[in-house]
Formats: C-alpha cells, sequence, structure tokens
C-alpha cells in the first residue's frame, strides 16, 4: 500500500536534476577528458532544464496568491451619461441624450475638449465648447462629467499670462495653483461688507482729484476707441506698484498685438509679477471670451479673501456683451433689444457685484472693479453703456473732442462722477479738489464765447488763462503715474495762482523741476505728503512757502529761453 503511495507521488523533477548536475561535477573532477565540449552541453543542458523547473515551481505559487487577491474583490458597476452629437458649429453642439445633465455641467467629446451645459430642452441639450471643434462630427458620443467647471487660482498665478482656463500661454512652465474655485458664486451679503473708505490712488491728476476711486468700487472708463480708455487703466496698475494691491488684467477680444504691448509695458515698469493677464482674444472660441470676466475675477476674489485689496480690469465688457451675443444667437434663444438676449443686464451686474470691501470679519479685503465699455460717436446713452453705468459706482467719460485738442488724459469733467466721492480721498487731496471742478466747468462755459472772438471783461479773461493753465497742469504723458506727493504738489501751483505767470509751453518744464526741487529741498514735507498726513495749516504755510521760493528761483526756465514773465502770488 505505501509502495503504490510511493508509485503515485509525482517526482520532484527539479530535484532530480540538480542531484544529476551535482554528480556531473563530480566525476569531472576524478576524469580528465581531452575533449570537453559535449561535457559542456550536457551541463548546460541540465542548467537550463533546472532553471525552467524551478521558474514553472514559481509560477504556480503566483498563481495561487493572485487567486487568493482576486477573491477577496469585489466587482463594481459604473454608469456613464451617454449622448450623441447633432449638429456642431461655430462653437456650439446641439446634443441628443444625457436626460440627468445640469446647467454649466461640464461634457467631453472624444477629442478631448470639454462642453459646458447652457440650454436643457426636452428633446436635446445645447452645450458651448472650451476648445477647438476640430475632430467632432455627428454621431460621436459625448460623456458627462458630474462637474462644473473650475479655474486655479492662487498668488502663484501673479507675474503670468493665461488664459480664461488657468492654462498657461507664457513660456515659464505649468502654472502653480493653491485650489480650483468654480467661476461664478454669490456676491457678498450686504451683512458682510465695509464701506469704501480708502482710497485707491490711480497716479492720474485729474482722476485723484476730481473722480477719487476707492478700494472696493465699481467705476466704469467709458468712451470712443483709441481715446486712451486702456491706458487709464493700465496707468492704475502701474501705480500700485509698492502699495500692496495686486492686480487682474482681464482682455476680452482684444488684439493680440495689443496684449503683447500690455505685457511689455507692464514688464517694463516691473508691474507684472504683482499682476496676473487673462487673455481670451479674438479667434478664440466665443465661450472663452464669455468666460473670461469670470474667471479673473475668480482669481481676483481669491486674493481678497486672503485679506488683501485687489484691482481688476475688464478690457472690455463691449466685447464681453458681443460674445455673448452671439453665443445666445447660436443657442437660438429670443433676442431683445440690438440682438441682445434678454439676461444681458444681469450677465454684467452678476460680475460686478462681486467687486466690494469686505468687512474685518471677513479678513478686511477689498475687489475693486475698474470695467472699460466702448461708444460709438460719444453716444454714452447705447443699451450696453447705460446698463454699466446704472451697475457701476461712477463713470470717467472720454471726450473725443477733448483728445483731438491735444488734451490727454480727455476726461470730460462734467459727465465724470465718482458716486464715492471724497469719502474715498484722502484730506490733502480733498481740501486742494474741493474747488476744481468748479474752476474748470466756469473755464469751459466762458471759454465757449471767447472762441467766436466776443469781447470779455478782465476778469473772464484772467479766468481763461487761469483755466488754461489748470488744464495743462492735469495733463498727464501715458504710463507715467505720479505719487501722492507729486499730485499735491502740482494741484497747489495750479490752483494756487503759481503757475498764472507761466507761458503754457513752459508748464511741463516748470513740473518737473518743481518735484526735483521738493525732493532735494524739502525732504520731510515730500514724505508728510506722500504718506497723506492731515492738512493743516501748519502743512499749508510749508507748502505755499516751498512754492514761492521755488518761483524765486528760476529753476523751471530753460536756458536757451527767457519768457520775462512772473508771477507774484
Amino acid at each position: 500500500m505505501s509502495g503504490l503511495a510511493v508509485a503515485d507521488k509525482k517526482p520532484d523533477l527539479a530535484g532530480v536534476l540538480r542531484v544529476m548536475r551535482e554528480e556531473l561535477q563530480r566525476a569531472e573532477r576524478g576524469v580528465r577528458f581531452e575533449k570537453l565540449a559535449p561535457l559542456q552541453q550536457i551541463r548546460d543542458a541540465v542548467a537550463v532544464q533546472s532553471a525552467r523547473a524551478e521558474m514553472q515551481t514559481d509560477t504556480q505559487a503566483l498563481l495561487s496568491i493572485l487567486r487568493q487577491k482576486a477573491a477577496g474583490l469585489s466587482i463594481q458597476t459604473r454608469f456613464y451619461g451617454v449622448g450623441t452629437v447633432q449638429r456642431i458649429g461655430s462653437g456650439v453642439a446641439t446634443l441628443s441624450g444625457l436626460p440627468g445633465a445640469a446647467t454649466e455641467e461640464l461634457v467631453t467629446f472624444p477629442t478631448g475638449v470639454q462642453g459646458m451645459v447652457l440650454n436643457l430642452d426636452h428633446e436635446s441639450i445645447d452645450v458651448i465648447l472650451l476648445g477647438s471643434e476640430q475632430g467632432i462630427q455627428g454621431g460621436d458620443l459625448v460623456t458627462r462629467t458630474g462637474r462644473r467647471l473650475r479655474v486655479p487660482v492662487g498668488r502663484q498665478l501673479l507675474g503670468r499670462v493665461v488664459n480664461p482656463l488657468g492654462q498657461p500661454l507664457d513660456d515659464l512652465g505649468p502654472a502653480q495653483q493653491a485650489e480650483l474655485r468654480y467661476l461664478e458664486r454669490t456676491a457678498p451679503r450686504i451683512i458682510e461688507r465695509a464701506p469704501v473708505d480708502t482710497p485707491l490712488h490711480t497716479g492720474i491728476k485729474i482722476i485723484d482729484a476730481l473722480v477719487p476711486i476707492g478700494r472696493g468700487q465699481r467705476e466704469l472708463i467709458i468712451g470712443d476707441r483709441q481715446l486712451g480708455k486702456s491706458s487709464l487703466a493700465l496707468d492704475t496698475i502701474l501705480r500700485q506698484k509698492g502699495d500692496d494691491v495686486s492686480c487682474v488684467y482681464v482682455a476680452v477680444g482684444q488684439k493680440k498685438s495689443s496684449v503683447v504691448q500690455v505685457v511689455n509695458t507692464l514688464r517694463d515698469h516691473g508691474a507684472l509679477p504683482y499682476t496676473t493677464v487673462v487673455v481670451s482674444s479674438p479667434d478664440d472660441p466665443p465661450a472663452l471670451r464669455y468666460l473670461a470676466p469670470y474667471a479673473g475675477c475668480a482669481m481676483a476674489e481669491f486674493l481678497m479673501d486672503t485679506g488683501q485689496d485687489v484691482l481688476v480690469v475688464y478690457d472690455d465688457l463691449s466685447k464681453h456683451a458681443d460674445a455673448y451675443r452671439e453665443l445666445s444667437l447660436l443657442l437660438r434663444r429670443p433676442p431683445g433689444r440690438e440682438a441682445y438676449p434678454g439676461d444681458i443686464f444681469y450677465l454684467h451686474a452678476r460680475l460686478l457685484e462681486r467687486a466690494c470691501k469686505l468687512g474685518p470679519q471677513l479678513g478686511g479685503g477689498s475687489l475693486t472693479a475698474l470695467p472699460i465699455v466702448e461708444t460709438q460717436q460719444g453716444n454714452i446713452a447705447s443699451y450696453i453703456a447705460t446698463n454699466l453705468i446704472a451697475i457701476t459706482d461712477g463713470q470717467i467719460v472720454l471726450d473725443a473732442e477733448l483728445f483731438n485738442q491735444g488734451v490727454k488724459p480727455a476726461v470730460n469733467v462734467g459727465l465724470s462722477v465718482s458716486r464715492v466721492g471724497g469719502a474715498a480721498q484722502s484730506s490733502v487731496m480733498r481740501a486742494l479738489a474741493g474747488n476744481l471742478r468748479l474752476e474748470l466747468a466756469q473755464f469751459e462755459e466762458v471759454s465757449r464765447f471767447a472762441r467766436f472772438g466776443a469781447e470779455v471783461e478782465e476778469a473772464t479773461r484772467l479766468q481763461i488763462l487761469r483755466g488754461q493753465r489748470l488744464r495743462a497742469a492735469l495733463a498727464q504723458p501715458p504710463n507715467e503715474p505720479l505719487s501722492l506727493a507729486d499730485e499735491v504738489l502740482v494741484l497747489q501751483a495750479a490752483s494756487g495762482g503759481y503757475m498764472d505767470g507761466i507761458p503754457l509751453p513752459a508748464i511741463p518744464a516748470f513740473e518737473s523741476q518743481l518735484l526735483d526741487y521738493a525732493r532735494s529741498s524739502q525732504p520731510e514735507l515730500y514724505a508728510e505728503l506722500a504718506r497723506g498726513s492731515e492738512f493743516d495749516d501748519q502743512m499749508q504755510d510749508q507748502l505755499r512757502a516751498l512754492l514761492s521760493d521755488y518761483l524765486a528761483t528760476d529753476a523751471w526756465l530753460p536756458a536757451e529761453q527767457s519768457y520775462g514773465v512772473r508771477s507774484e502770488t
């Protein structure tokens, strides 16, 4: 019985071959062979057979382990929502199926391009594409993701140029991020906000004096094309250097050459490290031009939530409205006035309502919005312009007539207004700008009569001369924002009559030399003005004494010219 069991037992092939190999080695040591080739062949064959046997043994053990692991796995069934492309074109696709899809949900096409659901009908849904439609055709399957669109946000995006999806457009590698955020969210409630009382200096004399902007305000920049709207916003970004204000510049439908020029200007003036540039060019799908302002606002809101002051520029919302009109017509939504959809007001209201100053319980951060809108032939009563005027806290109106006269920036003082007003203005600027608007308005009125050659009284003539010098003092070249101290010195010299005897061609030289003289002769006073200290009687006396001393030096007068005029105040 035991012999039968031994006979039935499967022989250990690996052990037998190992014994044969050892016996062969002993025999080789005891006998000298003249020809070793046959012996070597036998040894190699035995080694190969032994290795194969050992491999078979290891494979069986491995299979056993895999069977044990597989027995512990649970079987799961996953369901995917799938739809079919019915029509596609102009950045919009119509799908059938996907009964569980929701508005603003992302779907994925076979090419990897994602789309966002905007229309839900009984028989179909309409999707806007967030990328190229090349390679997508009717009959392709589309799958749901169950997610809404989110964009990367964080301080790591400062200094970068990205598209509305947060993908980098520069050559600095992948963009880092702190987190992902939805493009749209509910604006802060009234109880969560604080009054706007901190000035946001633009570095532009006429704006800081007459149309002050506060941190957390929404100020519209409006005017015809090529009047310097973008330059005003760009100068405001340049002025924030050193003021701990981060900036987001959103270019909506701007030419790539214009965007490159803006980026180069920011880089040359050292403003790019604290600025994020969001770009949607005219050749991008209309969906990206529609989403660009919301993406820029989400990036700015993250910084505001960390307690920081942020400035965001939307350049410009006219093209944003045009992109939304294009999408709405492609989605077969009913057109209204000027073919815009009925919710065009809500499009910009929900965007600009997110600009505010948060209360101290939420960190005290602020988001200041400078939307830009383009008009046709100065018509500020157009549809989109009036919508934005109603939404924002004031507007800066640029006038084509003033621009053609050489007045730059061509700000129309009569139509420009800031509803925050002096509450967001430093005390020294508030004291100097008190009568400035009235003097400019009177100058505009009396100068119209003088154009026709009418005889005017001596007082009126002096008023015209003062207005001309005041306007010349408020002129400013682009990309040269001034500090608060520089603005105060120039405005005091203009409004105080220190420029009355200065010929108009000499006023730029007068201003430049005045600022240099103040920095060198009165550095303590200059520092007090830069800090925005209280403008008391003592400071006023010091400022008047400085201007009188400077006027007596003739330092402003070029050596090759002699105007032969003086002003005694």
